[in-house]
């Protein structure tokens, strides 16, 4: 019984290969996470880029009407933090464009309007709005659809 104790090798371990293969099930698992969030419109934020940036998707929800008598920058916020980022309010719902602007540390000031064609609960101006720049602390009056 004793022969065979000492006859197989140990097994050896390549570090890098298992740390590479932990790397990529992670990073699969996150664009899979994302993507279930994306599609079920929970991550709108994230598809959005959170706080903006000049390329951040328009969420198809404006009206058309908001758009035609208000201008394209009605739903749209400046701030200043060093450089200029536009954060795109435009369609989302109270709590996604509170997200958005506490993220930003300003503060939103909530508020009702009737308008046709729009969703209701959902953003049709902000006030400042662009091309008006606001700064860190600055309160942001947000109108959203009353329906």
């Amino acid at each position: 019984m004793n022969d065979f104790v000492s006859s197989s090798e140990a097994p050896r371990f390549d570090a890098a290969v298992i740390a590479r293969g932990a790397r990529r099930k992670r990073a699969t698992a996150i664009a899979g996470i994302s993507a279930a969030l994306v599609v079920v419109g929970g991550g709108t934020a994230l598809a959005a880029g959170v706080v903006g940036g000049s390329h951040a998707a328009r969420p198809a929800a404006v009206s058309h009407a908001t758009t035609t008598t208000t201008g394209k920058n009605a739903t749209t916020v400046l701030y200043s933090n060093g450089g200029t980022t536009r954060i795109e309010l435009g369609g989302l719902n109270s709590t996604g464009a509170r997200a958005l602007l506490d993220k930003a540390r300003i503060t939103p000031e909530f508020g009702k309007a009737s308008a046709t064609g729009c969703k209701p609960g959902s953003v049709i101006a902000v006030s400042p709005h662009a091309p008006t720049v606001v700064h860190r602390g600055a309160t942001v009056k947000v109108t959203l659809c009353a329906g």
